[in-house]
């Protein structure tokens, strides 16, 4: 296993070694700061204490019955896009932000940036201003030590018409709770006391709980689930069919199944069969961030390595992933794990991209999956898929139409100022991105093109 004795000591670097843990890497962090590779858990900051307070309501009115949205038809990925040509910017949009995890966009033609904070709170950010009343306030109710928190947001499909929002946060008890709320008559807060509890995932580690929940092209909820945590996937639940851990879930939110607040889309791969009915795909580590190609529908998963490799996943055929097996923990990256050699990769989607822990200078970590531009402002930049790693602070580029096995292409070093502690990629409703520094800063990316 690769050590991480090369890690200097400066502010950024100890900053990350503190809150890397967020990403999945406990042995990583555990090699950095000389500790037995024998615990599965990771040292937690001080600054990500849990606290322990009344949980969010959990028998709210049932959602009403709604169409879902037709999925679009695929596009040609034939974008003509060079990554050779691509020079990257960062334009800072606002600092002074609480460990921010996400920043998203409500569809809804505001222009408002919606920041999750790992603490607890939605911001909004409207014209540039950072509203001083959150969206949403759920620190009360939130663990946040070691990779847990408040993680993820998406708005319905049909917001503000149908006014929901739903949220990925571990609860008082260490669990993953999926919840949803009502924006009401002032559009800047949701009603805390509307939350329904949609589903309930308990977690054996703090680490590894995946997050980042989107709704697809077909309407339905995918909410990408770690293996739980535990160095090596102990349990080996990223395989087997009879947990929620280690998958990608699709789950319909518009109607109600019995005395559960979801039911299950009848294409869903293992319904009728062996297997849990909501999982979509499995195989995964921690699918800290993942997306979709807002033209394609293709789905793009950053999931994080153990302690070699990292690895980008791509679905294009549609519905994209479904039954798809990514590989860990008898794969990490193309390599063998488990066991570690003469492995079979029968039956694998093999990632699109890999890169190596090992660089020259600093060393790489946990990747973050990132976004396909689509927007109008650089079209140099278009038909790229931006992703980065969480500790070095680089990002990379990689054409959406590329073949696999493909490399990415190294648009911002290590060496660059400021360093990032890249937490998440976000897009605007015009499809301009963004990218979260955990630090507590959001910046939009710009592009130009080499002469």
């Amino acid at each position: 296993m690769l050590r991480r004795t090369r890690l200097d000591r400066s502010p950024a670097r100890l900053a990350a070694i503190a809150i890397v843990a967020m990403l999945g890497l406990s042995s990583v962090v555990q090699a950095a700061q000389g500790a037995s590779t024998g615990s599965p858990l990771v040292a937690h900051s001080t600054l990500l204490t849990p606290t322990h307070a009344s949980n969010v309501g959990l028998a709210m009115p049932v959602s009403p019955v709604l169409v879902n949205r037709p999925a679009p038809a695929a596009a040609s990925t034939s974008t003509g896009f060079d990554p050779s040509k691509v020079v990257l910017g960062l334009t800072l949009v606002k600092s002074g932000l609480d460990h921010p995890l996400l920043v998203t966009n409500a569809h809804d033609g505001s222009g408002r940036l919606f920041v999750v904070e790992k603490t607890g709170r939605i911001r909004i950010i409207s014209h540039g201003t950072l509203l001083a009343t959150p969206f949403l306030d759920l620190h009360a109710s939130v663990t946040r030590g070691s990779e847990q928190g408040l993680l993820g947001l998406a708005f319905h499909p049909k917001f503000p018409s149908v006014p929901y929002i739903y949220v990925d946060f571990t609860d008082i008890y260490g669990r993953t709770a999926i919840t949803r709320f009502t924006v009401g008559a002032n559009p800047n807060v949701a009603i805390r006391s509307s939350g329904v509890r949609i589903l309930t995932i308990n977690q054996p580690y703090p680490n590894h709980n995946g997050g980042n929940i989107a709704f697809g092209p077909d309407g339905y909820l995918y909410i990408g689930m770690g293996d739980g945590g535990g160095a090596g996937d102990p349990g080996n639940r990223a395989q087997s069919l009879s947990t929620l851990l280690g998958k990608m879930l699709r789950i319909d939110v518009n109607h109600r199944s019995g005395t559960k607040h979801y039911s299950i889309p009848s294409t869903n791969p293992y319904v009728g069969r062996a297997g849990l009915d909501e999982i979509w795909s499995r195989g995964l580590r921690n699918p800290w961030r993942w997306s979709f190609d807002r033209l394609t529908g293709s789905l793009w998963i950053g999931d994080v390595g153990q302690s070699r490799y990292e690895e980008i996943d791509r679905s294009s055929a549609l519905p994209a992933g479904r039954g798809s097996n990514y590989g860990w923990s008898v794969l990490e990256g193309r390599a063998c794990f488990k066991p570690p050699t003469g492995c079979s990769t029968s039956g694998k989607t093999p990632p699109l991209v890999v890169y190596s822990h090992a660089a020259t200078g600093a060393a790489n970590c946990s990747v973050t999956g990132g976004l396909v531009y689509r927007g109008a402002a650089y079209p140099v930049l278009k038909g790229g898929y931006l992703y980065g790693d969480f500790c070095s602070g680089r990002i990379w580029v990689v054409s959406a139409a590329a073949w696999a096995p493909a490399s990415g292409t190294l648009l911002r070093d290590a060496t660059a100022s400021p360093h990032l502690l890249i937490s998440s990629f976000g897009q605007d409703q015009a499809g301009e991105l963004y990218v979260c520094d955990l630090n507590g800063a959001i910046y939009r990316i710009t592009a130009t093109a080499k002469p």
